[in-house]
């Protein structure tokens, strides 16, 4: 099973707003129960082309009232690069994100903690993938 998770760079630093992330970490989880293990498969560019991936501001306001056509197919390319995913931890999604993802069939996990670890955000949310 493939987790995609939103990071800001090889460092695998968790990126909350997961429609402006400059890039997507994939990961494979293996394993059950106690067994679980997540082994980094690759890392993705964000492949949106409306937003300056370099100058991602975190902490946008994603509640932007973008529903023309052109805005909600740059949120699409999201979702079809991650199609081979189960799963997207994410801290904040807005709608047009969320549909990105939900209409690959890909799961929606919400992060409420505050660690930026990947491999922490991951422990913390296992018990969400089945």
């Amino acid at each position: 099973m493939k987790i995609a998770i939103p990071v800001k760079d090889e460092n695998l630093t968790f990126f909350s707003n997961a429609g402006h992330t400059p890039n997507f970490a994939i990961y494979d989880l293996t394993g059950s129960g106690m067994f679980r293990s997540f082994k980094l498969d690759s890392i993705i560019k964000n492949p949106r082309t409306d937003i300056d991936h370099d100058h991602a501001e975190e902490d946008h306001q994603c509640d932007h009232g973008h529903d023309d056509e052109e805005h909600i197919a740059q949120h699409n390319k999201m979702g079809e690069a991650l199609s081979e995913c189960s799963y997207i931890v994410v801290k904040k999604a807005c709608k047009n994100t969320a549909n990105s993802f939900t209409s690959q069939g890909i799961k929606l996990v919400k992060y409420n903690g505050e660690a930026l670890d990947v491999n922490t955000i991951l422990k913390e949310t296992s018990v969400s993938f089945k």
